[in-house]
């Protein structure tokens, strides 16, 4: 479309309204724009919006991305120290509890020997013997493992032709590294085309705390990634690509699997299950073409993921365990033999989980407006992150992109992110132990509930925000455009939906009327001057 002598050089969007200046967002709210307006004051009235060539909102959120990953690798840094033996040994990690004290532990560095990658053996194939005597196999869903794999064959094969410089093990995590920043960005750049008509809000994300204590220490970003984009697909009516993404996001990390929870409460309120059963289809074919080929010759090995969440015990930063602490209980399965699957934990975590779902649903169907599918996917896997078992540090990575989506409230979000991440510090701390001058359970688990109740208090400001919809950010942002006022809703979206408060164009309207009030005022104060200085 030409305009002006200009050719717009990609189609132009369905909703063709220009923003007011109350539209006009930028990074943040609350606190974070008064921080703007000091510095810089509000958008004026005739300012040029949306016109800039290459310092476009994507590209600066772009960089703040990389910004805060290259954070997250150099908090790893530490740990990338080698030793330097004189008795003809070869270099190894020089982890003499400098990766507690440091902070800087990762998962990758111990698991590349323990797991066999090392030397070439292949995941779900290769056994060894475990701490209790057990047999032990790789202790990831599919995705994550072969993810592993490959890129231990590619640090082998960079090792073999330089084997020059870093140590084979540091060039496996500096790969890794490398693909999983590449994954976030996927993440961040997802999370941009879903937020619509707010697109700062992904700055939020971007710039998030906890990627800089997080992003490196496990293979979360991954199954981030894919729950990102499956998001999108379902946003641009793509349900069968949003299975098969999800699909494979469940094969990476079981959380993607939640989504489907947001999916179903919209599908019940919209009594349209047709496109959500294809999607349903769709991720299980892709799930299932992902997991057989390890499932059918190495059925030891491929349940080994699910035989190790069964048979772990509560870890230190789960719900249960600040119970322990803080009330003297000896929990559900004290007297369990060792190596023995806590029964009653893990019936006590799922029927936890599962009312909390059922909360969850009831909180969708019975508001007067359709929650947003961001709204229901945050509680969802807030509720699972709270009542499960297992939360480990960096889980707190699967909440940040639903987290901006669903509430894009700086000063809501930002003092949760900023406690969450630097809680990693006290973790660290904590597993040094008591006698390496670390902190003790007393200390530590205090801080785990405290980011506990903050996740809590988002989840009670979303719930808000579901029964008052005029509260809604998002909502009132989207509400009265051609998608209608969730910017996820894809095929289930109905624009057709009542109206909770003015739409965009009112707000442009009621804006006009302010300023010419204000014309006004500033021509009557004027008279009244000149009457006074005449008279």
């Amino acid at each position: 479309m030409q305009s002006n002598g200009h050719l717009s050089p990609l189609p132009l969007d369905r909703d063709l309204r220009s923003l007011g200046p109350r539209d006009r967002v930028r990074p943040g709210d609350g606190a974070a724009r008064a921080v703007l307006d000091a510095w810089g004051g509000p958008v004026g009235e005739h300012a040029v919006v949306g016109r800039q060539r290459f310092w476009t909102p994507l590209r600066v959120i772009m960089m703040f991305a990389v910004l805060f990953l290259a954070l997250g690798f150099f908090s790893k840094a530490a740990c990338l120290v080698t030793t330097s033996p004189t008795d003809g040994s070869a270099p190894g990690l020089n982890w003499t509890g400098q990766q507690y004290y440091k902070a800087c532990y990762a998962d990758p560095l111990p698991l590349y020997a323990v797991q066999g990658l090392d030397s070439g053996e292949l995941p779900y194939r290769y056994m060894w013997v475990g701490d209790d005597g057990g047999a032990r196999y790789m202790e990831y869903p599919v995705v994550s493992g072969m993810f592993q794999y490959v890129t231990a064959q590619a640090a082998q094969a960079w090792h073999a032709v330089a084997p020059g410089g870093p140590i084979e093990v540091v060039k496996y995590f500096v790969l890794g590294c490398v693909i999983l920043a590449f994954l976030w960005m996927v993440a961040v750049w997802a999370t941009y085309l879903s937020a619509g008509r707010r697109p700062w809000d992904t700055l939020l994300m971007a710039a998030s705390p906890l990627i800089i204590f997080q992003a490196f220490t496990n293979y979360d970003l991954m199954a981030v990634a894919f729950a990102s984009v499956a998001l999108l697909l379902w946003a641009r009516s793509r349900p069968v690509w949003t299975g098969v993404v999800l699909g494979i996001g469940v094969a990476a990390k079981l959380y993607p699997l939640f989504l489907f929870g947001a999916l179903l409460v919209v599908a019940i309120r919209r009594r349209r299950f047709v496109d959500l059963g294809k999607a349903a289809v769709a991720a299980v074919a892709a799930w299932l073409a992902v997991n057989l080929p390890i499932m059918i010759p190495f059925p030891e090995g491929w349940r080994e993921f699910f035989r190790l969440n069964s048979d772990r015990p509560a870890n230190p930063e789960s719900i249960y365990a600040v119970m322990q602490t803080l009330t003297g209980w000896q929990g559900f399965d004290a007297g369990r033999a060792a190596g023995e699957a806590p029964a009653t934990l893990n019936t006590v975590s799922l029927v936890l989980f599962a009312l909390g779902c059922v909360a969850v649903l009831v909180i969708g169907l019975t508001a007067a407006t359709t929650p947003r599918i961001a709204q229901l996917a945050f509680l969802i896997v807030a509720v699972f992150l709270l009542t499960n078992k297992v939360w480990s540090p960096q889980y707190s990575l699967w909440l940040v992109p639903l987290a901006v989506l669903a509430v894009p409230r700086a000063r809501l979000l930002v003092p949760w992110m900023v406690f969450d991440a630097l809680l990693w510090v006290a973790h660290m701390s904590y597993f040094h132990g008591v006698a390496n001058k670390g902190i003790g359970p007393e200390t530590f688990h205090p801080l785990v509930l405290v980011r506990d109740l903050m996740v809590v208090a988002i989840c009670v400001v979303v719930i808000r925000e579901i029964y008052r919809p005029h509260l809604d950010l998002v909502r009132m942002a989207h509400q009265g455009t051609p998608e209608g006022p969730d910017p996820l809703a894809g095929v289930l979206a109905d624009p057709g939906e009542p109206l909770v408060g003015p739409t965009v164009q009112e707000n442009d309207d009621r804006d006009d009327d302010d300023r010419d009030d204000d014309h006004d005022d500033d021509e009557a104060r004027g008279v009244r001057q000149t009457e006074g200085t005449t008279g």
